[in-house]
């Protein structure tokens, strides 16, 4: 039961990262990082950015 369950855990990493429901997390983890001790939006405010910048301007990655 174990190798089904390690199997079932990427795969459920994967289809989460396809869908996109860890990009807010990443930027969090990145913003700390690298920019420390200045504020982070909000997730509704970072999700309202993604799209109106993929709107706007399309990007290659």
């Amino acid at each position: 039961m174990g190798r089904v369950t390690e199997i079932a855990g990427q795969i459920r990493w994967y289809w989460s990262s396809l869908m996109g429901d860890n990009h807010y997390q990443r930027y969090v983890t990145h913003r700390g990082r690298t920019h420390p001790g200045e504020p982070v939006m909000s997730e509704r405010e970072y999700w309202r950015m993604r799209y109106r910048t993929a709107e706007v301007e399309p990007r290659c990655c």
